[in-house]
């Protein structure tokens, strides 16, 4: 068995404790924010408005937003993105204390953190592989330890922590976000400055956005890549969009049911990005990829004919392993092969045509469910994502994968991969 040995750099250390807190924030202000707006209103449009507001940036900006951090230094990127963000909390931190809180004001809020997460996450995404050397095993682990502690942070202490917070002020969990937004922007200054991508000749932004969005579409493994959570996000929003109305006539679970059945699901994410790198190193990256999707969607149909509570559980967390090790393998392949000089764009592609995909998929749940019964959106996304699987397993597969990372690091040692099937 090949065991390496070789170890992340001090300065991913700092990139991780900033990425922990700042996810724990990320929890404590998901749960607290609805929260609030509910102490505001009781009018479902308006709430959805100010969930919804946090999604639009990646909808308006996101390729465009790529390209800006193809421009920019990707360090300060992150930690100005920040650095303004604990400055922007403040605003409604301080309006709840004078008890002059709105729902205009929240949903302003909502989607300006959206902007500053862009950025970040876009930076963030592209500063990796250039910390790494572009090391496809040193990103694997990487990736693995940063998912692991996002879901530990936003799925397991976060939420609780600010509905807790939440008793003590309206104030106090956006405070508390600002704190771990000025954490992370004083840990992500310290980190190593890296050399800036060659630049490219001045071109129009829009151009440049094209050219990032293009260079997705026209090669079939990113291309791949691309459809994996584009797909799945309308496979697992149908899901969500009707799991609680499931949970609860389906399978006789009232709130503190669902809230474990949840947990299970977070539970399966920890494992899965824990075990991603161990699968891609025994079955390939594209095997492994071929065969998460594949889990993904046996477990949602498991879920949809679940008898009974326990295995509805069972389902969910085997469900969450596989979403665990593609969001730590897909990611990883990216930042491996992609030229640095494109990776802000290639990111926010991707990402933006999964934020894209959701509401598609939420707004089909909900009709599924309207108009045949409660499982069918359960069964029809076991569908989707089991015909995504078969769609998109030549397009990820170990031979194309290996065939890509050769090319962009031709000192690259090929793994021992199982052989393509023919």
């Amino acid at each position: 068995m090949n065991t390496d040995t070789r170890k992340l750099p001090t300065g991913f250390g700092r990139l991780w404790t900033a990425q922990t807190v700042s996810s724990l924030g990320d929890g404590v202000t998901h749960a607290a924010l609805p929260l609030i707006a509910l102490t505001l209103t009781r009018d479902p449009m308006a709430l959805a408005v100010v969930t919804a507001a946090g999604t639009l940036p990646w909808l308006l900006f996101g390729v465009l937003g790529g390209a800006l951090v193809d421009r920019w230094d990707r360090r300060r990127t992150m930690w100005v993105a920040d650095a303004a963000r604990a400055a922007l909390l403040a605003i409604p931190a301080s309006a709840a204390a004078l008890d002059v809180l709105s729902i205009p004001l929240l949903a302003a809020v909502a989607f300006l953190l959206g902007l500053g997460g862009l950025f970040f996450d876009t930076a963030a995404t592209a500063f990796l592989p250039d910390l790494l050397r572009r090391d496809p095993v040193l990103l694997e682990r990487a990736n693995s330890r940063l998912r692991g502690a996002q879901t530990a942070m936003s799925g397991f202490v976060g939420p609780p922590a600010g509905s807790t917070l939440l008793t003590l002020g309206r104030a106090v969990p956006l405070v508390a976000d600002a704190v771990s937004f000025l954490v992370s922007a004083l840990l992500v200054r310290t980190l190593p400055a890296m050399p800036r991508p060659s630049p490219e000749a001045r071109e129009p932004l829009l151009r440049q956005a094209r050219a990032g969005a293009s260079y997705v579409f026209q090669d079939r493994l990113l291309l791949g890549l691309a459809l994996r959570p584009a797909v799945g996000n309308i496979a697992f929003l149908a899901v969500e969009t009707v799991l609680a109305l499931f949970a609860h006539d389906r399978l006789g679970i009232d709130t503190y049911g669902f809230g474990l059945l949840l947990t299970a699901e977070a539970t399966g994410g920890l494992l899965g990005a824990a075990i991603a790198s161990g699968l891609g190193r025994r079955l390939g990256t594209g095997t492994a990829l071929t065969c998460t999707a594949a889990v993904e969607g046996l477990a949602v149909l498991g879920l949809a004919s679940a008898p009974n509570p326990y295995v509805a559980g069972l389902a969910l967390a085997v469900c969450g392993a596989g979403m665990g090790a593609t969001m730590v393998l897909g990611p990883s392949l990216r930042q491996a092969i992609v030229p640095a000089r494109l990776m802000g764009r290639v990111a926010s592609t991707s990402r933006m045509l999964a934020m894209c995909a959701a509401p598609v998929g939420a707004f089909a749940g909900g009709w599924l469910a309207t108009a045949y019964d409660v499982r069918t959106p359960l069964y029809a996304a076991a569908g989707l994502l089991l015909a995504m699987t078969a769609v998109t397993a030549t397009m990820t597969s170990n031979r194309r994968v290996e065939a890509a990372l050769r090319a962009a690091t031709p000192d690259h040692p090929a793994r021992e991969t199982a052989p393509d099937a023919p």
